[in-house]
């Protein structure tokens, strides 16, 4: 009995909420330089895991890095989407990104966790952190399904 319970635990649900999916989804897709859909309490972690409070400490550490955001890309069939109360969102994906680095063109692949809060109707991001992903060490299935 103990090995079919574990077993129902571990699936992932990709059904329920489907209106909430979908407008995370559609939140994810429109994300470009300059777009804000970060919550005014949201909480980031950078790739160096320096931590922002604030909108305005992410853009600043971001300055201080010498880093600009050109282009970030989600992957499909790399979104993951839990939905919790139609309310939370816990999202993890896997992004292109087109970077500058100090002047240098980057274009890498980050695996992020992001969580997302709706009020009055609106989603917002709370928290995020992403990684850097090494493709020598975990080349990336893009055939994955939950």
């Amino acid at each position: 009995m103990t090995c079919i319970s574990l077993g129902a635990f571990a699936q992932i649900d990709t059904a329920s909420y489907p209106k909430e999916r979908q407008e995370i989804r559609q939140l994810l897709r429109s994300q470009g330089p300059g777009t804000n859909i970060n919550c005014a309490d949201m909480i980031a972690v950078g790739p160096k895991g320096d931590i922002s409070f604030t909108r305005q400490q992410w853009i600043e550490a971001q300055k201080k890095e010498k880093l600009v955001f050109k282009a970030v890309r989600p992957i499909p069939g790399n979104e993951f989407i839990r939905i919790y109360d139609g309310t939370t969102a816990v999202v993890n994906l896997l992004i292109n990104v087109n970077i500058v680095v100090d002047g240098r063109d980057l274009n890498i692949k980050v695996r992020r966790l992001e969580v997302y809060h709706k009020t009055s109707g609106n989603w917002c991001r709370v928290a995020g952190q992403g990684t850097q992903v090494d493709e020598n060490i975990f080349p990336i299935n893009t055939n994955h399904k939950p």
